[in-house]
């Protein structure tokens, strides 16, 4: 099974995912998070990294599946990134998406360069998915963040490119 690990940073899921697969291509467009995932001993030999803006510049190739957590809300074209999942996936391919669920902006300090959504609305995100192939699609809440009074919950969306 060949897996895009989109916005991987320094491999967190990654490394989970790793001993599972044939191999994992790990795209971010931050050198120094990638090479962070690139000296884990883990990894070695797993994974491919890719620093490059899938957006702006297409990879070319399919992948059985992709997965991405807590990256979604750092890209401002979500509905763009959702084409380009479907575009980079083989038919029949799966999505396993992690992000905040919508909330009042104050998960990132005011100010965070980056950030370009306060999390986002399951029902929203769904009909982006089904609007770009996607099927059999399913919302669940993954984990909670505990952040000072506040608790935000991380979904995870699950669908089957068509």
């Amino acid at each position: 099974m060949r897996v895009m690990d989109f916005g991987a940073g320094t491999g967190l899921i990654s490394s989970h995912v790793a001993p599972h697969v044939k191999n994992i291509v790990a795209v971010d467009i931050s050198e120094s998070m990638l090479q962070n995932l690139a000296d884990k001993p883990e990894l070695k030999g797993k994974v491919e990294i890719v620093c490059q803006d899938i957006l702006e510049t297409p990879m070319g190739e399919t992948f059985n599946m992709i997965m991405t957590a807590m990256a979604l809300h750092h890209v401002e074209d979500t509905s763009k990134l959702i084409q380009r999942f479907s575009e980079h996936l083989a038919s029949g391919g799966l999505i396993a998406l992690a992000d905040l669920d919508k909330e009042d902006g104050s998960f990132h300090p005011k100010g965070t360069e980056g950030v370009f959504h306060a999390g986002f609305d399951r029902n929203e995100l769904q009909v982006l998915l089904e609007k770009h192939g996607f099927t059999d699609i399913h919302f669940f809440t993954a984990h909670r963040v505990q952040k000072e009074e506040k608790n935000y919950p991380v979904f995870l969306v699950t669908a089957t490119k068509t």
